[in-house]
């Protein structure tokens, strides 16, 4: 399954790409946030199933399909420059899918150069989310900017 999500200044250009690639997208099937896949649906009439919109745990619906191997593809035409209130879990949402190692665009070019390769479906990606993390990798959140304390400090204690 391809998941399709674009923020808000970006739709307009995961819509161009997908009406241009439209054979090779809609030969698996598609999952996206909400507005986006409304708008799809609407403009393109494209059978897509939805999630919540990304700020609305969208990201982590679409993280947790990765993880599963639902998806086996992400195209998130992300709009850097713009200060989105979720941005962890867009980050969360790329950090996943770059862990389990599956293709991912962000931008038309990268999208155009992985339609161009195909999209793999299910079956054709091995699960590599366990070899991918070493046991006991502990990742240490980072520092909370002007508290002078790490996330992990616990209050009384020096961090």
């Amino acid at each position: 399954m391809i998941a399709l999500v674009a923020h808000d200044q970006r739709k307009s250009e995961l819509l161009n790409w997908v009406r241009h690639n439209r054979d090779v997208v809609t030969r698996c099937g598609l999952v996206g946030t909400s507005s986006t896949a409304r708008m799809l649906r609407d403009e393109l009439g494209l059978r897509i199933r939805s999630v919540e919109s990304g700020p609305r745990g969208g990201d982590q619906q679409i993280g947790s399909m990765v993880i599963s191997g639902d998806v086996t593809s992400l195209v998130f035409f992300w709009d850097p420059l713009w200060a989105a209130p979720h941005v962890h879990d867009v980050l969360a949402l790329v950090r996943i899918a770059v862990l389990r190692d599956i293709p991912v665009a962000l931008n038309p070019a990268s999208a155009a150069a992985m339609s161009g390769n195909g999209f793999p479906r299910e079956e054709e990606v091995p699960d590599r989310g366990a070899e991918r993390i070493p046991p006991g990798i502990r990742f240490r959140r980072p520092a909370l900017v002007g508290l002078g304390r790490t996330a992990d400090a616990r209050p009384g204690r020096a961090g």
